[in-house]
């Protein structure tokens, strides 16, 4: 049980509250473990495989998955971080989009051990008078605590009755699937937790929130989203997919690694220990994530072709007609990136190639490079580019 435990806290913000959820797996019984997606846009994107690879975990462990469509509350439209109410969807809007995201999460959930439910399922029959019972457990008073609405309360800005209906909404999903436990964003923590306060409300054991890190889109600064355009998407084609994700920062690539690899915690920081003390380059790291996610989603055979039209447009599209071809030796198996700019002439000394680096000058295979410590592991071919008009491929042997 504790390396259970162990294993289902690992990439977790918050566990509300943990001794519970020790005790429900002390049980010995599949607990039945909620996530909710409101079906506003078709595509799934990599923010959401965050809180799916928690759920496949739980699943993994032969816990009860039951994935909730939001098909009602998507009608409404999650108020959650606007500054104005969110225009709803039409019934058919909602109905393409769930159709599609039955479809999409066959990527990492298993299909055959996965519970699709849709809220409309209770909430269509649910009387006015029901509503009314559901809308007198929650104050209107402890809905401002919320920080958006709080926000636009202060601001004077509008918030529509219906708003308010969203969170007890989703709160009382809870107790119509009977869940155990509820993943969801950081962002979600108060819907989250109006689950537990309506399954106490309504005589049911209340359920555990477990809140997962918010992942950054490509910016590297704001969330992944569609609506910002940074996002990488579950149905994204294998050669567009793997561009985005070598356009990700050497800094944010260890964020995508830790919320979305499947490798270990001690493969990952293997990864961390060559770039930071081995000199190994960033960018072959990068391929590494990029051909893993790649294969998640589309094929071994998809990710590996993706790779080679990710060099291929580089060396076709930027490099100059004439551009010159060398090999150099490594010695000890690398040699730094400044000793090769020097040795292949890219750069008149290695003192001027950490400049060039410092600067953003450089560039291997049309990925900027940010380490001047970054060492070149022998066996390799590489594109090399210092400032706009010097190239160089060079194979290091």
């Amino acid at each position: 049980m504790r390396n259970e435990l162990e294993l289902l806290k690992r990439g977790v913000v918050e566990i509300l509250l943990e001794d519970e959820l020790a005790k429900k797996i002390e049980l010995g019984r599949p607990l039945r473990i909620k996530a909710g997606f409101d079906p506003t846009a078709p595509d799934l994107h990599l923010g959401h495989a965050v809180l799916l690879h928690k759920l496949r975990q739980f699943q993994d462990l032969g816990h009860e998955t039951l994935f909730l469509i939001g098909d009602f509350t998507a009608l409404i439209g999650d108020p959650m971080g606007r500054s104005v109410t969110r225009k709803p969807l039409s019934p058919a809007q909602v109905a393409a989009n769930a159709q599609s995201y039955k479809e999409q999460i066959s990527k990492i959930l298993d299909p055959d051990r996965t519970q699709i439910v849709f809220n409309s399922q209770w909430m269509k029959s649910m009387s006015a008078s029901d509503l009314i019972k559901l809308a007198s457990h929650h104050t209107v008073a402890r809905m401002l605590e919320r920080d958006d609405f709080s926000k636009r309360y202060e601001n004077r800005q509008p918030i529509a009755i219906h708003e308010f209906l969203y969170p007890l909404i989703q709160g009382y999903d809870s107790w119509a699937l009977r869940a155990d436990v509820e993943l969801g964003g950081t962002d979600q923590k108060f819907n989250l937790l109006m689950g537990r306060q309506l399954q106490q409300a309504f005589g049911q054991p209340p359920q555990v929130v477990m809140t997962m890190p918010i992942l950054e889109g490509l910016d590297g600064f704001q969330k992944m989203s569609k609506s910002l355009n940074n996002y990488v998407a579950f149905t994204d084609a294998p050669d567009e997919m793997f561009g985005k994700l070598m356009s990700v920062s050497d800094h944010l690539m260890w964020r995508f690694f830790e919320l979305l690899s499947f490798r270990s915690g001690e493969e990952i920081d293997q990864y961390k220990c060559g770039v930071a003390e081995q000199g190994v380059n960033p960018r072959d790291v990068k391929f590494e994530l990029a051909l893993e996610l790649v294969t998640r989603f589309h094929s071994q055979s998809a990710a590996t072709n993706a790779k080679q039209n990710f060099i291929k447009r580089f060396q076709q599209g930027a490099l100059p007609e004439a551009v010159p071809e060398l090999e150099i030796s490594a010695p000890n198996g690398s040699l730094p990136i400044a000793t090769l700019l020097k040795q292949v002439g890219l750069t008149k000394s290695t003192s001027e190639a950490g400049r060039m680096v410092r600067q953003g000058a450089v560039r291997i295979d049309g990925q900027k490079l940010e380490n001047v410590d970054t060492a070149i592991l022998a066996g390799t071919t590489h594109v090399y580019q210092v400032g706009k008009r010097r190239f160089a491929r060079v194979r290091l042997i």
